[in-house]
């Protein structure tokens, strides 16, 4: 989508065309023009010439100095101010800027390259956050006017415009945290303009489209302004449940401060706090993540439950592992204990790398929010066939993290461990496997006298 522009992005990149020198072979400065092609085409292209031999003099004077580079562009565009690569001087300019950390210039010109190209999604954006951070009040009304410019442009995004690789369901869940993330920001302006009702819809209406820290807590603010002291306490508090999943800036700390200020105004102390913050913390997420559907209703055997892949949402059918022994780690993106048993289980796993026809291993997700779950394994990298639970871990009992176990080739549990054992986390688990993958022991036959 349109929004992922960031302004420190900006400073990191380079002018391609500030860099390119002339081939080997070929003059920098562009031969005059032939006589024959007439006055006005002659003097025209004689003009263009010197303007580019200008140019180039600029860059090459600058060196690799941001700085001299920026007054340079800044000195030819008081010469050549209708220069048909003003866009391009302009990024520069900004790009130049922000890293001197030249804020007000890197603003001017963000807003110059608006003037330029105004359906530019990306460009407006830039210009918002720099106006949002270094401008005053009549630079935040221009902010303002963006942010609505940005809208009218996502709102005008097509699905057909989507990527191939993209769903149509996430085409519409990326638009809408795009205007979630710009009404944000309008609001954050609004807010600095002292708009209180502007900003209190925008943080609404953000929230509902994205639900996320930053806005919870502008609204926590604002009751708080009102002296609506149980408005406050309840937003912070959202905001504190959804701090370390939000991708916004709100800091915990912060909001523990906030919070636990906002409660003593409202009881006297900060008795019953923590008990609110668990009761909040639980009624957010489940708001939020809705309700599971439920899978697997009524199944009583692991052999007749079908999981789905964590990779592409494929089935997994436990009826294909009848037969073999099943391993089974149990975990959650946010338990620690988790990450710490992960490498013994895929070291295990290793160990009878080859024996697939005997004995599977299964990393066996458990989180309520399964979109935590993606980021988690592109960190982590498991090497096991990860899949949701699915209901597997209410039909075990399972119910804290980690937790492993080993079916036999029967189904039947042959060994259970919760947590990690700290002393030898992996033998034990790999003698209970060796011993499920023996042969069964044929009784010898009764001796008839």
């Amino acid at each position: 989508m349109i929004l992922g522009i960031c302004v420190l992005a900006w400073a990191g990149t380079a002018c391609a065309w500030a860099q390119q020198k002339p081939q080997a072979g070929q003059d920098a400065t562009p031969a005059p023009p032939s006589a024959k092609n007439g006055g006005k085409q002659s003097a025209a292209a004689a003009a263009a010439a010197l303007e580019q031999q200008d140019l180039q003099k600029a860059i090459e004077q600058a060196g690799n100095d941001r700085a001299a580079l920026m007054y340079k562009l800044m000195d030819f565009l008081a010469k050549y101010p209708l220069t048909e690569q003003r866009a391009q001087i302009y990024r520069a300019i900004v790009e130049s800027s922000l890293q001197l950390r030249d804020f007000p210039t890197a603003t001017e010109y963000a807003e110059r390259m608006v003037s330029l190209n105004p359906g530019d999604a990306a460009t407006n954006l830039l210009a918002i956050q720099l106006l949002e951070r270094h401008g005053d009040a009549s630079g935040w009304r221009r902010a303002v006017n963006y942010c609505g410019r940005v809208l009218e442009i996502v709102h005008r995004e097509s699905v057909t415009q989507k990527s191939p690789r993209q769903s149509s369901e996430q085409f519409e869940k990326d638009r809408q945290h795009d205007v979630a993330s710009v009404l944000l920001v309008r609001g954050q302006l609004y807010q600095k303009l002292n708009e209180p009702q502007n900003s209190q819809k925008d943080f609404e209406t953000s929230y509902k489209m994205a639900p996320g820290a930053s806005a919870a807590e502008h609204l926590g603010e604002l009751a708080e302004i009102r002296k609506d002291l149980a408005g406050a306490i309840h937003e912070y508090g959202v905001a504190f449940a959804l701090a370390d999943t939000s991708t916004g800036s709100a800091s915990r700390p912060e909001l523990r401060k906030k919070l636990g200020n906002a409660w003593r105004l409202a009881h006297g102390s900060e008795d019953g706090l923590g008990d609110y913050l668990l009761r909040v913390y639980d009624e957010t997420l489940a708001a939020i993540t809705g309700p599971k559907p439920a899978r697997n209703t009524g199944r009583k055997e692991p052999a007749n439950f079908v999981l789905r892949k964590v990779s592409d949402g494929s089935l997994f059918a436990m009826a294909d592992t009848k037969g073999k022994v099943v391993v089974m780690n149990f975990w959650t993106t946010w338990c620690g204990p988790c990450r710490e048993w992960e490498p013994h289980f895929e070291k295990v796993a290793g160990l009878f790398a080859g024996q697939e026809k005997d004995v599977i291993f299964l990393e066996v997700n458990c989180d309520e929010d399964e979109t935590l779950v993606e980021p988690y394994l592109a960190e982590e990298k498991l090497k096991s066939s990860v899949v949701f639970a699915d209901g597997l871990d209410r039909l075990l009992g399972v119910d804290s993290f980690p937790t492993t176990l080993v079916l036999d080739r029967a189904g039947k549990i042959a060994f259970r461990a919760e947590g990690v054992d700290t002393d030898n986390p992996e033998a034990s688990l790999i003698e209970v496997i060796e011993k499920a993958l023996r042969p069964a022991e044929i009784a010898p036959a009764a001796t008839v006298e």
